[in-house]
């Protein structure tokens, strides 16, 4: 369970998934105990912190969030008659590919351009949403251990590891108790200078090889 950041990626992208995806039936005459199934992505964003802090960031971060909406309806009135230049120029009877090729290039170099924009306009709500996430994944490993413990399973997997099961195996609403008891709210803003563990460890590592590509420039120029 180690690095268990990354198993929430998901959930950066595509917001919370729905409460059903959680509900267990009760369990079958041939149900094998011992085994559960739990889906990281699924119990991470049902939990009652990670709920309020989706909520609270649509009041935090509300400048960035309405000032990249208005850019982006900016940007989007700036293409739209390139668009239809391009759009136009194809349909013709002889178009000069040289010129839609211009034109495609330039419409690129737009897109290109304004999503880096709004890419760095969204970078706090970006980093407020890894750092909800990290202080979750930093207990998700207690809590299905102790539901683990509770249930008396030795045997956990995840749902892309099961081709079917019975819904009975389905341990998410457990976890999402669990983690709901350990982590009751967050923090929604990270610390000045704060980076999400990925970045921090790539940091590390390439502080750890500076030193031992100098020694052995150092090493070879004798």
């Amino acid at each position: 369970m180690k690095n268990t950041t990354k198993l929430f990626a998901a959930a950066l992208m595509a917001g919370a998934l729905p409460t059903a995806a959680l509900t267990a039936v009760p369990a079958s005459a041939q149900v094998v105990q011992g085994i559960g199934i739990a889906n990281p992505d699924a119990i991470v964003v049902n939990t009652a912190a990670f709920r309020t802090a989706e909520q609270q960031r649509q009041t935090t971060y509300a400048p960035q969030m309405q000032q990249a909406e208005q850019r982006r309806a900016q940007i989007a009135q700036q293409l739209q008659p390139l668009y239809q230049q391009i759009q136009t120029a194809s349909q013709q009877a002889n178009p000069n590919q040289q010129q839609l090729q211009q034109q495609a290039a330039q419409i690129q170099q737009i897109e290109q351009q304004a999503q880096a924009e709004l890419q760095q306009i969204m970078q706090p709500v970006a980093l407020s949403r890894a750092y909800v996430l990290e202080q979750l994944s930093e207990q998700f490993n207690t809590a299905l251990t102790n539901v683990k413990q509770r249930k008396r399973l030795t045997l956990i997997l995840t749902p892309d590891s099961v081709l079917d099961a019975d819904q009975a195996y389905n341990i998410n609403q457990d976890v999402v108790n669990e983690m709901d008891r350990l982590v009751p709210s967050v923090q929604i803003v990270p610390p000045a200078g704060w980076l999400p563990r990925a970045q921090r460890e790539a940091q590390a590592q390439a502080a750890q090889q500076q030193p031992q590509q100098g020694n052995a420039a150092a090493t070879g120029g004798r």
